[in-house]
């Protein structure tokens, strides 16, 4: 049973930051790509960021801002996947969500954690 939490969202400040967390269980042996995706109101979800194999990507718009960083338990039972993000605009309001894509049992498969909401605002 693969689950993904997300945490961390909230209301800040233009020019502030926030740390996401997204908590994977389960053995990354089945885990390829991992990315942080959003969506605001009115727009289309967007890869944000994405993790694999030690190689790093990000939007344009994140891009210099953001940082996507994973962390293994030390039996590998965990994964946490995070995305830190410094000064944020209020572009960046957005539902975000946590993915996971499956590779070799699990090929074919995709997975989603249930969202944390950010909000940046004056």
């Amino acid at each position: 049973q693969v689950q993904l939490v997300e945490s961390g969202g909230g209301l800040v400040q233009p020019g502030e930051s926030l740390r996401l967390s997204c908590a994977y269980s389960g053995s990354m042996r089945n885990i390829g790509e991992m990315a942080w995706y959003r969506q605001a109101p009115g727009k289309e979800r967007e890869l944000v960021a994405s993790i694999r194999d030690g190689i790093k990507r990000y939007s344009d718009a994140v891009l210099g801002r953001f940082t996507i960083s994973r962390d293994f338990s030390t039996d590998g039972a965990k994964t946490t996947v995070s995305l830190e993000m410094r000064n944020l605009e209020p572009e960046d309001t957005a539902l975000y969500y946590c993915h996971a894509t499956g590779v070799n049992r699990l090929r074919g498969r995709d997975f989603w954690g249930q969202g944390t909401q950010v909000t940046v605002s004056s």
